[in-house]
C-alpha cells in the first residue's frame, strides 16, 4: 500500500509541476490559449488535493513520519501559501482585461517559487 500512495503523491507532485510550467509558458508570453490555461489550473487544483491528501495518508499511516516534524509542516505551510496565491492570481486575471496583468504575473513567479519551496522540501527532507 505504501508504494502505491507514494506513487499517487508523486504523480500529484509532477501534475503540479507541469501546470506551474504550462502557466509560466502563458506569462512569458506563449500563445497557448484559454484551453490550456484552463486545463493548467485544474491540474493545479486536482494535483493540489493529491499532493496533499496522499501525503498525509502517507504520514499518517507510516511510523516513520510524524505530521509534526518540521520539513513536514514546512511543507504544509508552504502549500496553503501556494494554494492562496493560485486563487489570488486567478481573481486578478478574472478582475482585469489584460491575459496576464503585472500583479498576477508578479504573483505568479512568487507562487512558483513557493511551489519550488514545498517540493524542495519534501523531496530532500531535512532533519528526516
Amino acid at each position: 500500500m505504501y508504494e502505491t500512495l507514494l506513487f499517487l503523491h508523486v504523480l500529484s507532485a509532477f501534475m503540479l509541476i507541469g501546470a506551474v510550467v504550462m502557466l509560466s509558458a502563458s506569462v512569458l508570453g506563449a500563445e497557448i490559449g484559454g484551453t490550456t490555461e484552463t486545463v493548467a489550473n485544474r491540474l493545479w487544483d486536482i494535483s493540489g488535493v493529491g499532493t496533499i491528501g496522499f501525503g498525509l495518508w502517507i504520514v499518517f499511516r507510516d511510523d516513520s513520519y510524524k505530521v509534526t516534524d518540521g520539513w513536514i509542516l514546512g511543507a504544509i505551510g508552504l502549500w496553503v501559501v501556494a494554494g492562496a496565491l493560485a486563487g489570488i492570481i486567478r481573481k486578478t486575471i478574472s478582475d482585469s482585461p489584460d491575459p496576464w496583468p503585472a500583479r498576477a504575473v508578479r504573483l505568479h513567479w512568487v507562487h512558483a517559487a513557493v511551489t519550488l519551496g514545498f517540493l524542495v522540501l519534501m523531496i530532500w527532507k531535512p532533519g528526516h
